[in-house]
């Protein structure tokens, strides 16, 4: 979390964090960032380190798809460990140690984990479901340190936790050239789980307003509204050229949540086709439905299902996650049912309708669930690391850019699982 800013995103998710103890220690990297130079004295060879003293932090989440993610990547270790004649790690599931909402960032869980782990654990190792781990090179990798010292002291200076970058903890796909020296990689394909789920089971609602009739809503028109079989714009003046439908909520300056609660109203009622999964987008909003419905192949519609970027407020004191409403909010059909009949609703029409709806499902008790694909911002807002490896979903926002030549190079593909090659190594070179 970002020190006095309770409002914090979801940031870049694949790099591993190491937590050592005595005293807790904090180490980061990635694969081509970080110094290379260790200091002498913040090494040694501890061959006595064994799979006893580490804990594997699996970020899972309470989704079934998402479970089922994370018992893979458990499976995963422990087959490895058996060939090493030592007693199996203990690999933990996140979503699972505590009721706190906020222990997807990490930090609330810390008193947990140095009360439960710190007499008998030296590390705490925290991978994605993501993330491949190859055990016997991480062994090598952690007994080259002095856990008591290598990761995080306070400088005399006071200018806070110095960091050890370690290069062999890599975001490289795993069949990468580069991966080889790597004890961690990353898979680069994008999510499916079957068919991809059907377009006329998608309901597109986009948000707009008059005055970006004429400049937002001809890109969403030239660019993505192609693929979208069921699709309306919501305006505060109903204009039969595009066409837009006045709901009745007048338009507001500083957030949406009249309008997305009568939306929500309107999925659900006989005026629209019922369909199994709502997204919710504003006219700035740039995405891949292609991409999404390959995305939603591992999602239950019969779960209540909120899905897209999470950030979280106040998640240290007791706050709440929402997902982010400039990257696209999913909803399965269920989720938007148990919503309103919660009777949950705006404190005023121009209340930031992501965050009511994120307090609203903590209320009752249903998790959002992150997805990394969908952005906020724009590409070049986000680290060459994080983009590098994904098939992004969507991206957020036409301040200083081309919106059009973004979404060509960005989200065009279509349905594809793999990376597009055109725009890898432009990434890795531009961003």
């Amino acid at each position: 979390m970002i020190p006095g800013n309770p409002d914090v995103g979801h940031t870049v998710a694949f790099y591993l964090i190491f937590l050592s103890f005595l005293p807790v220690n904090l180490a980061t990297s990635n694969s081509r960032q970080g110094s290379q130079k260790q200091n002498t004295e913040e090494v040694f060879y501890d061959s006595q380190l064994d799979l006893r003293e580490i804990v594997f932090v699996i970020q899972s989440q309470s989704n079934s798809y998402h479970v089922r993610q994370a018992e893979r990547r458990r499976e995963d270790l422990l087959q490895q460990t058996q060939s090493l004649t030592q007693p199996p790690p203990l690999v933990l599931f996140l979503h699972s140690l505590t009721d706190n909402e906020g222990d997807w960032s990490i930090l609330p869980l810390l008193p947990y984990f140095s009360l439960s782990f710190g007499k008998n654990s030296s590390w705490l190792v925290f991978l994605e479901e993501e993330t491949k781990v190859k055990v016997t090179k991480l062994l090598q990798i952690l007994r080259k340190f002095d856990r008591r010292k290598v990761a995080l002291y306070i400088w005399e200076n006071g200018q806070g936790p110095r960091l050890t970058g370690v290069p062999e903890l890599c975001t490289e796909s795993e069949a990468s050239q580069a991966a080889q020296h790597c004890a961690t990689t990353l898979s680069n394909l994008s999510p499916l789980c079957g068919d991809p789920v059907k377009k006329e089971e998608i309901f597109v609602a986009v948000k707009t307003c008059k005055k970006f009739h004429n400049e937002r809503v001809p890109v969403v028109k030239k660019t993505w509204e192609r693929d979208a079989s069921l699709l309306e714009y919501y305006s505060d003046h109903a204009d039969p050229t595009i066409p837009t439908i006045d709901l009745g909520v007048p338009n507001t300056e500083r957030g949406h949540c009249g309008k997305t609660f009568a939306i929500m109203k309107r999925y659900v009622s006989e005026a629209v086709p019922k369909t199994s999964w709502l997204l919710v987008v504003d006219d700035d909003t740039l995405i891949s439905l292609p991409r999404l419905q390959m995305l939603l192949s591992c999602y239950d519609p019969s779960e209540p299902v909120c899905l897209g970027e999470r950030y979280g407020y106040g998640l240290g004191q007791g706050g709440y996650s929402y997902i982010t409403g400039g990257g696209g909010m999913v909803f399965s059909r269920t989720a938007v049912m148990k919503l309103l009949a919660s009777g949950c609703k705006c404190y005023s029409d121009d209340a930031p309708d992501d965050m009511v709806l994120g307090m609203c499902f903590n209320a009752l008790g249903l998790p959002v669930t992150h997805s990394p694909l969908f952005h906020q911002a724009r590409p070049e807002d986000y680290s060459r690391e994080f983009l590098n490896h994904q098939v992004p979903i969507s991206f957020h926002k036409h301040w200083n850019i081309d919106p059009i030549a973004v979404f060509n190079r960005w989200l065009k593909d279509g349905l594809t699982s793999e990376i597009p090659q055109k725009f890898m190594k432009s990434t890795k070179e531009e961003l």
